[in-house]
């Protein structure tokens, strides 16, 4: 329930703080007053997006805040997923334009999205403005009404969740029967490469290794050279540096008895020595087998060509890339091969889930029969004290194909007369009777849904007399169940029996035009549907009138 509401410079409020009650509420004020004004700030609240030219002229910025008593809601399950601090007895939600165009949203003091906002908003409040009788041409919002009513959440989940992977399987279907056909007229072609990459024989790491073995016999003769060079520095009889240490080694073993301090020495030479054989044994080895061969370079670089070939060809820097593309190719051909099987296993699996689908949206449309037939036993109750006495309403069930919400296509028939066949209602009534269907309407959803607040925009538009006070009755009794119903109207039928009054005025300042709204005390509630009643010169009669509908 909105308990307070906070604006500071909003169009032409300088600033408003007010508190709402429970109940039925009604706000009246003349045409131009700033009743609009107001329901745009709320709009705002609700995650409508911000304009800075509403921002009062002058101002740097605008700040709308509302207060609300969630405590009889259970709403703690939204705050918990979006990680908010949850306060039943006062959730706060703020909007702040500046005048440089930028806009932030909080809840409860921690900054939110508009998309989340709004998710909020349209669990808080349900601002119903004339535009909003446009509703009663759209279907989606016929159908949504019977599923309200029907109560049928988990059911539409369900059904939603089994057509979501129906629509998958379609989908499936279409992309492998597309990839048949196209592999099909390609089948030639992805033959040929595959038969090519195949008889290629590649290898991983292949090309690494050939590269090195080209590059090594390429530089054969910078190789031999340089180890001739070491072999004979280390194993040349006369000046080789093995025959120097062994000569070394015998010297110093022949004087290691008269001068033990070279013993560490000798098993230092030692070690070296043995070493630089074991080293001399290698570079002998590897100069024995270096050995140019033209043919065998030949062979490899005609290998490597054909693997650079095919690497341009197929437009791959890595043999790696082109043995991949084979596999790709056996498995693209072994699934034109196999594509009749998996067609059948994708049908037979589509088949199965349209069966499931439409079981469940069959459960769906009973359901919706059942609540349907409630709801024209409800409108009709509710619609004859309304000034229509030979009034007609019936929900059509039209079964089509299935969709997101099911097979039923939902249509509102309605007839004011016995003489008029019944008809779509948004063909057929006047805007005075649209009016009386959309808060009958409103009345009957809000007992399901249990929205804290319903604002009403002038929904009395085309009515008077009788049939107005009996709309003032249904929305006094909407605001009887622990709900808050606040209608801005122009009848005094309505407004007399709102438990609360305010009023919007219009004033001339200084500083220009300023709008505001405050609560009106008993005194001057009299008077104000004394003018609502009689005009600007509110006669003496025109506030016994106002006090009889008051009640004094």
């Amino acid at each position: 329930m909105l308990k307070h509401l906070y604006i500071k410079n909003f169009t032409l409020i300088d600033e408003l703080d007010i508190s709402l009650y429970e109940g039925f509420s009604v706000i009246t004020g003349e045409t131009g007053a700033g009743k609009s004004i107001i329901l745009g700030a709320i709009a705002l609240l609700l995650g409508q997006r911000a304009d800075s030219k509403t921002i009062k002229q002058g101002a740097d910025k605008c700040v709308i805040e509302a207060h609300f008593d969630l405590s009889r809601y259970n709403m703690q399950a939204f705050f918990d997923e979006n990680d908010i601090e949850y306060d039943a007895d006062d959730c706060i939600i703020r909007r702040e334009l500046t005048a440089a165009g930028k806009s932030r949203a909080f809840i409860n003091d921690t900054p939110v999205a508009l998309s989340m906002l709004k998710e909020l908003g349209d669990q808080l409040m349900d601002v119903h403005s004339q535009h909003q009788n446009l509703l009663l041409n759209k279907q989606d919002f016929q159908l949504e009404v019977v599923d309200i009513i029907a109560d049928d959440a988990t059911q539409l989940a369900k059904y939603q969740q089994t057509y979501a992977a129906y629509q998958s399987a379609e989908k499936e279907l279409a992309e492998l029967q597309a990839a048949i056909e196209r592999n099909r007229e390609n089948r030639d072609f992805l033959q040929f490469q595959y038969e090519e990459l195949q008889n290629a024989h590649l290898l991983e790491g292949e090309q690494e290794e050939l590269e090195q073995r080209s590059d090594t016999m390429e530089h054969s003769e910078d190789i031999k050279s340089a180890l001739y060079t070491t072999d004979n520095a280390l194993s040349a009889e006369q000046n080789g540096v093995i025959e120097q240490l062994r000569s070394s080694l015998s010297a110093l073993r022949s004087i290691e008895a008269v001068y033990p301090e070279v013993g560490d020495l000798i098993q230092r030479i030692d070690s070296s020595y043995i070493d630089l054989k074991d080293v001399a044994h290698e570079i002998s080895s590897l100069l024995e087998s270096v050995d140019f061969d033209p043919a065998e370079l030949d062979q490899v670089n005609n290998r490597l060509d054909r693997i650079y070939e095919l690497e341009k060809k197929y437009h791959v820097d890595a043999i790696e890339a082109l043995i991949e593309k084979r596999d790709n190719l056996q498995q693209q051909l072994q699934a034109i091969e196999n594509g009749d099987e998996s067609l059948d296993e994708v049908k037979a699996r589509l088949s199965q889930l349209e069966a499931q689908a439409r079981k469940e949206a069959e459960a769906l449309t009973k359901l919706r029969t059942k609540a349907a037939k409630k709801i024209e036993d409800e409108m009709q109750k509710r619609l004859v004290p309304l000034g229509m006495p030979h009034v007609r309403f019936s929900i059509q069930l039209t079964a089509i194909e299935l969709g997101i919400n099911g097979t039923d296509r939902v249509s509102f028939l309605f007839s004011a007369n016995t003489s008029t066949p019944l008809q779509p209602v948004s063909q057929v009534a006047s805007g005075g009777e649209i009016a009386r269907v959309m808060l009958s309407l409103k009345a009957m959803i809000s007992g399901a849904v249990k929205l804290p607040t319903i604002i009403f925009d002038e929904i009395d538009t085309g009515v008077s007399g009788k049939t107005a006070e009996m709309m003032a009755q249904i929305m006094k009794e909407m605001g009887g169940h622990g709900r808050q119903v606040i209608s801005i109207t122009h009848l005094p039928q309505i407004a007399a029996l709102g438990s609360v009054h305010y009023k919007v005025e219009k004033n001339e300042t200084a500083n220009g035009t300023t709008s505001k709204m405050r609560q009106l005390d008993a005194d001057e509630r009299v008077r104000e549907i004394a003018q609502m009643l009689s005009g600007s010169d509110v006669s003496e009669a025109a506030i016994q009138n106002a006090k009889a509908l008051l009640g004094h």
